[in-house]
C-alpha cells in the first residue's frame, strides 16, 4: 500500500513539474492573439466598406456620405486594434518582468522545447500533450459550424397542417343553390389533418414556393327536416324518415394530396456579408392550387326514438353511390400560420348527379 501511495505522489509531482510555463511559449501565445485581433478588425472593416460601396452604387447615399462613413468605420476599427493590442502589450511587459525576476523560465532552462508533458514510472517514460491552442482551435471550428448552420438557406421546409370549417353542396354549378341547400350549413363540418412540404422555386431566397403534401379529410353533411340518404340502385335520393330524427349525418373520409403555388411575402434576413436567408410564415401568404385523392369509407349516422320510446343510434355503412376518386380546386389567404381556406370539388359528390361539395374554414400551417 505504501508503495502505491508513493507512486501516486511521484506521478502527481511529475505532472505538475512537467506543465511549467515557458517564456517562449507565452510570448508565442500573445503574438498569435495580436495577429488574430488585427485580422478580425481588418476583415470587419473590409466588409463594412463593401456594404457602403453597395449602398453608393444603388444610389441610397451620396459620394460625400460614403466617404464620411468609411472614415468613421476606419477610425472605429483603428481604436479597437489600439485598445485590444494595447492590452496584449501590457501582458507582454508583465511577462518580461516575471522573466527578469525569475518567476518564469525559458525553454532552454527547462531543457524541453516541445509542448509535451512527461512522467516516469520505473524505467519507463511516458509523454502526453496538453495544448491550450488546440482547444481554442476546436472551439473556433465549432463556432464557425454553428454560424454556418444558422445561415443555411434551406430550399424545402415542412409544416403540420390542421384545418376545420363548414361543409355544404352546390347543385348544377350555381352558387345561389346554397340558399336552398338540404344540408345544415353551420352544423355540417369538415376536419383536415396532414403534413406538407414547401419548396422554393429559385435557388436563392425568393417569395414563390411549391407546396405539396398529404392529408386525411373528414367531411360531414347533416340533413334537416327528418330526411336521410337512401340508396336506390345507382342513384342516391333523400327521403323522409318514419319518425323524428335527432341526428342525420353522412360522413365520408378521404385521403387527399394537395398541391399549391404559394406566395409568401415574409421579409428575408440579410447578413453583414451580403448573405440573404429566406424566412417563411412571417407575413402575408397566398396559395392557389388543387387536390386529388380517394375516399376511404362512407357512413350514415341516424339517431331517433323507436316505437317503444328507446333511443336508437344506427350506423349504416355503404358507398351511397359516392365517387371513389375526388379532385378539385383550393386556395387560402392568411397571415403567418393562420389562413382562410376554401375547397371546391370538381367531381360530383354522388354518381349521376351534379351535386358538388364545397368547404370553407380556417387552416393552420405550423412549422
Amino acid at each position: 500500500m505504501k508503495r502505491v501511495l508513493l507512486i501516486l505522489v511521484l506521478f502527481s509531482t511529475t505532472i505538475a513539474l512537467s506543465q511549467q510555463k515557458t517564456f517562449e511559449k507565452e510570448v508565442s501565445k500573445i503574438s498569435k492573439r495580436i495577429e488574430n485581433i488585427t485580422k478580425i478588425q481588418k476583415d470587419s472593416l473590409k466588409t463594412k466598406v463593401m456594404n457602403i460601396n453597395k449602398r453608393l452604387e444603388k444610389g441610397e447615399i451620396t459620394t460625400t456620405t460614403a466617404a464620411s462613413l468609411k472614415k468613421e468605420v476606419a477610425r472605429y476599427h483603428a481604436r479597437q486594434i489600439e485598445e485590444k493590442v494595447g492590452e496584449q502589450e501590457r501582458l507582454l511587459q508583465l511577462l518580461v518582468q516575471d522573466k527578469t525576476n525569475g518567476k518564469i523560465a525559458s525553454s532552454d532552462e527547462i531543457g524541453n522545447d516541445d509542448e509535451v508533458n512527461t512522467f516516469s514510472i520505473g524505467h519507463k517514460t511516458f509523454k502526453f500533450t496538453v495544448n491550450d491552442e488546440d482547444d481554442k482551435y476546436d472551439n473556433k471550428r465549432r463556432e464557425a459550424r454553428r454560424k454556418t448552420k444558422n445561415k443555411k438557406n434551406r430550399s424545402t421546409t415542412t409544416q403540420f397542417v390542421f384545418a376545420m370549417g363548414v361543409n355544404n353542396v352546390i347543385n348544377n354549378g350555381e352558387l345561389a343553390s346554397l340558399e336552398d341547400s338540404e344540408y345544415k350549413f353551420w352544423q355540417s363540418h369538415f376536419y383536415e389533418l396532414g403534413w406538407t412540404w414547401k419548396t422554393r422555386f429559385a435557388k436563392e431566397a425568393s417569395q414563390l414556393y411549391f407546396k405539396y403534401g398529404a392529408s386525411f379529410l373528414w367531411n360531414n353533411l347533416r340533413l334537416d327536416e327528418d330526411r336521410y340518404h337512401v340508396k336506390n340502385v345507382d342513384m342516391t335520393e333523400l327521403e323522409t324518415f318514419s319518425s323524428q330524427l335527432k341526428e342525420s349525418r353522412l360522413r365520408h373520409v378521404q385521403m387527399i394530396f394537395p398541391m399549391h403555388l404559394e406566395w409568401d411575402f415574409s421579409r428575408n434576413k440579410k447578413y453583414e456579408d451580403g448573405f440573404v436567408r429566406d424566412r417563411t410564415n412571417r407575413s402575408v401568404r397566398f396559395g392557389v392550387g388543387g387536390f386529388v385523392g380517394f375516399k376511404l369509407g362512407t357512413r350514415q349516422y341516424l339517431e331517433f326514438k323507436n316505437a317503444q320510446g328507446v333511443d336508437v343510434e344506427e350506423v349504416q355503412k355503404d358507398s351511397f353511390n359516392m365517387n371513389t376518386i375526388n379532385y378539385g380546386l383550393s386556395a387560402y389567404l392568411g397571415y403567418r400560420s393562420t389562413s382562410l381556406y376554401v375547397k371546391y370539388d370538381l367531381n360530383p359528390l354522388f354518381k349521376n348527379t351534379e351535386t358538388r361539395n364545397i368547404s370553407i374554414g380556417i387552416r393552420l400551417d405550423l412549422d
